[in-house]
């Protein structure tokens, strides 16, 4: 009898925990949440910017003075003075230094007194000449006194012509004296203080340099040759060139000569324009690069450089695509325009992420934001 009452409390027992069970699961959450999916990405966007825009070629380049003399005196002597210092720009025709003139001018005064004796002798066998010219006539004057002045006149005359050539190499020596700048340029390091003595052993006073315009020397590859040709074929040629450091700074040229043979060691050739610098603020040997403008390439279709990723497929970027999915395009690019790149891949239409590259990839949702000042882009 007790053992029937036993199991008749463990049955109630159950039957209490499975009405509180059902309970509990009427009173609970009918169905648990779905589970959402990532947050929408903010990106910064763009549109893309179709326009016409100049080709270059690019190239490391040295520049180069188009001349660049030493300066070396004609004749000895000591030096005077020198009235341009070291470094100094001058002038064409500018007096650099001075020789002592004394000696030379000593030289051209008895070449001019020579020249006026001689001078005088010559008027005298023309008179004598002319009166035994009468007088051979008359028969007054035998034929070989006659024979005899006009030996006199020829030998008068011959001298007053080398002193006529004496005179004027006098003159040269004394001009020599002044040694000007025979074009305008800069002076270097002086090498003959006042006092040297120099002349006619090769010795170098000084040198000049011209730095206005410049040479700027490159050399293209057998490849970029055809294109400079044909731009060249076109017509002038413009050179850009800018300092490493300073590329803000620009010279603008034109290219002048294209060397006649390509170095077979190299494969290149070399080419060199001329930029005016009117403010010698380039100097002969510096390093610079030159972009060659070989032609303009119209409707071209640019992005911010900053908005290029990379894959092993190559280059791509990221675009808006339908339901705000950022979408990605394969590119190949093409020249540059200042901080854009041309590129082949991208419809006009396109609105390409320029930001938070590193957050997205193919078929992130992402929330574009428009350029300062833009409205927003609608959504695909």
């Amino acid at each position: 009898m007790r053992h029937w009452k036993i199991l008749l409390g463990s049955a109630a027992v159950i039957c209490v925990g499975a009405v509180i069970l059902v309970s509990s699961l009427r009173t609970g959450p009918v169905a648990a949440a779905a589970p959402s999916g990532p947050p929408a990405m903010p990106v910064p966007v763009t549109s893309v910017t179709k326009k016409t825009i100049p080709v270059y070629l690019e190239y490391s380049a040295r520049t180069e003075s188009i001349r660049e003399v030493s300066l070396q005196a004609k004749i000895a002597g000591y030096i005077q003075s020198q009235p341009i210092a070291d470094g100094a720009d001058v002038k064409e025709g500018e007096l650099i230094y001075k020789i002592d003139e004394r000696d030379y001018r000593a030289a051209l005064d008895q070449a001019k007194a020579q020249a006026q004796r001689n001078v005088a002798a010559l008027s005298y066998a023309k008179s004598n000449f002319n009166r035994g010219d009468e007088l051979v006539k008359t028969g007054f004057l035998a034929k070989d006194n006659y024979d005899q002045r006009a030996s006199t006149l020829g030998q008068s005359e011959a001298s007053v012509a080398m002193d006529s050539a004496s005179v004027r190499s006098a003159e040269i020596n004394l001009a020599y004296t002044d040694i000007r700048a025979p074009f305008a340029g800069r002076l270097g390091r002086n090498r003959a203080p006042v006092g040297t003595l120099v002349g006619g052993s090769g010795f170098t006073l000084n040198t000049l340099v011209q730095l206005d315009p410049l040479y700027v020397t490159f050399n293209p590859s057998e490849r970029d040759l055809g294109i400079i040709q044909t731009a060249r074929n076109s017509g002038p040629v413009v050179a850009k060139v800018s300092l490493p450091d300073e590329p803000t700074v620009g010279y603008s040229g034109e290219l002048t000569f294209i060397d006649n043979g390509v170095d077979r060691t190299t494969g290149t050739i070399t080419a060199r324009a001329t930029v005016p610098n009117p403010k010698f603020t380039l100097l002969p040997g510096q390093y610079v690069r030159v972009r060659v403008h070989v032609r303009d390439e119209a409707n071209a279709l640019l992005v911010p450089q900053t908005a290029l990723g990379s894959s092993q497929l190559g280059k791509y970027v990221y675009v808006v695509g339908p339901d705000n999915k950022a979408e990605q395009k394969i590119v190949s690019l093409g020249p540059t325009d200042g901080d854009s790149v041309a590129v082949t891949g991208l419809a006009e239409t396109d609105q390409v992420i320029t930001g938070n590259l590193q957050k997205i990839g193919p078929g992130s949702p992402v929330m574009p934001l428009p350029p300062k000042g833009a409205p927003a882009p609608a959504a695909k």
